[in-house]
């Protein structure tokens, strides 16, 4: 992945820091070691909307291929179901799975049983993509050095409410930037540990051999098992309907002297709701602006919250009110962050974020002088993300929130061949590399 300059920066700075903790609070000698899983299994859940959005626009900003969020609008052709889907996805509901096994470090495929009411029973057929790289020891991104700074500068706003409030934007030029300044733009929260992922012995779905996509009203909530070479027998568990796809978010936008009100109706279990909103314009000189809102109380750009977090961490930034409550169901964007007529060129996204689910067989032992040694381990990931242009109201014919029941199979028409692609609208991937390889942004 490529990491903004100042996320490269920052992120060692933090690690130099935690690395005392860590040593700090090592179990005490006298107690015996835990034992890793012999078998570990991770499943994401991923519900995308694109509210007030034509359906064919929507696929295109969603996705329209794994892997490249703007491949149809770029003139790629959908590419149906794909591993990673849960990142990268259109409209609808996308399910990722991965396995392995200690046992057998070569693992090629592997079964997933699954209840009748996913409408892809009796199983999932599990392969390993040929793709696939190995993974690194630790569970999230690789660090990597910092690089040239690029040319433009960004503005950060935050909070929900009519008005901008007193001492903002933060402005970062990065032509002036000091590392701490840059810190202080992209030291955003983040707890996204790793969920489903492709590498050698490791098998996942979907794959080329087992492309299906999720059926509309389908439901992952029931028994569940692994099976695979040596994989343990004991590998069966029980998904809730808590962590069961979630519905997509139906939210609705109105303009009201310069303010835009955001409302949406409540999502069934989620735990809380993050918002963020951007815009950017740039110059032939390669100088580029980046605007950003996001609803958090305190300022954080937001970047690397829209994505599975931890349980511990979501209630924690609750508390300090960095996500909003679970009751929310309304949130103004303030006047004059994005400029008259500009709203509609900003990118919109929220997130609802699902419990995470750990589960590990047997349990741990209540005894602390017992060692544990799991025969294995599951993580359980839900979210539902919204996607739209920011001030777009909901209008007769537009992908209301109701990607959830789009008929499987259905995709965006890509452009012809020969058919010149239509001018895209600007995003935050966009905007990110357009920053970082200070290149012109669309106006």
């Amino acid at each position: 992945m490529n990491r903004h300059p100042a996320l490269r920066i920052c992120i060692p700075l933090a690690c130099s820091m935690i690395a005392p903790a860590v040593v700090a609070q090592q179990a005490p000698a006298s107690r015996p070691a835990d034992k890793p899983p012999i078998a570990q299994g991770w499943i994401d859940i991923a519900t995308f909307s694109s509210p007030g959005m034509p359906s064919g626009m929507a696929g295109m900003m969603m996705g329209g291929g794994a892997g490249n969020p703007l491949s149809a609008l770029m003139g790629g052709k959908p590419q149906g179901n794909q591993f990673g889907m849960t990142q990268t996805g259109g409209a609808g509901s996308f399910v990722d799975v991965t396995v392995r096994t200690s046992r057998n470090p070569s693992l090629a495929e592997a079964t997933q049983a699954v209840p009748a009411g996913t409408q892809l029973a009796p199983s999932l057929a599990l392969k390993v993509l040929p793709q696939a790289k190995p993974v690194p020891e630790r569970p999230d991104d690789t660090i990597e050095e910092p690089a040239e700074p690029p040319k433009g500068r960004i503005k950060l706003y935050w909070g929900c409410g009519t008005a901008v409030r007193d001492g903002q934007p933060k402005v970062l030029d990065f032509s002036t930037a000091t590392t701490q300044q840059l810190g202080e733009i992209f030291r955003g929260r983040r707890a996204t540990q790793r969920g489903a992922h492709a590498a050698p012995g490791r098998p996942v779905w979907p794959n080329p051999q087992d492309a299906r996509l999720v059926p509309a009203g389908a439901s992952f909530a029931g028994p569940h098992s692994f099976a695979g070479d040596g994989v343990p027998e004991s590998f069966k568990f029980t998904i809730p309907p808590a962590q069961d796809l979630m519905p997509p978010i139906a939210l609705q936008q109105a303009q009201v002297d310069g303010v835009t009100q955001l409302s949406w109706q409540p999502v069934p279990h989620a735990r809380a709701y993050f918002i963020a909103a951007m815009g950017g314009r740039g110059d032939e000189s390669g100088t580029a602006e980046m605007t950003l809102w996001t609803s958090s109380e305190l300022p954080d750009s937001g970047f690397g919250l829209v994505d599975y977090q931890t349980n511990k961490s979501v209630d924690q930034w609750l508390k300090d009110k960095v996500l909003l409550a679970p009751a929310t169901t309304r949130c103004d964007v303030p006047k004059g962050i994005f400029g008259e007529g500009e709203a509609s060129g900003a990118m919109l996204r929220m997130i609802a974020y699902g419990s995470e689910l750990n589960l590990a067989h047997p349990a741990r032992p209540a005894d602390p002088k017992v060692a544990w040694e799991p025969e294995w381990a599951l993580k359980v990931r839900v979210k539902s993300v919204a996607m739209t242009m920011l001030g777009m109201p909901a209008m007769d014919g537009m992908d209301m929130g109701d990607a959830a029941t789009t008929p499987p199979g259905e995709q965006p028409a890509a452009p012809a061949e020969g058919e010149k692609p239509k001018k895209k609208k600007f995003g935050l991937k966009d905007a990110l590399d357009a920053v970082k390889d200070n290149v012109p942004l669309p106006n």
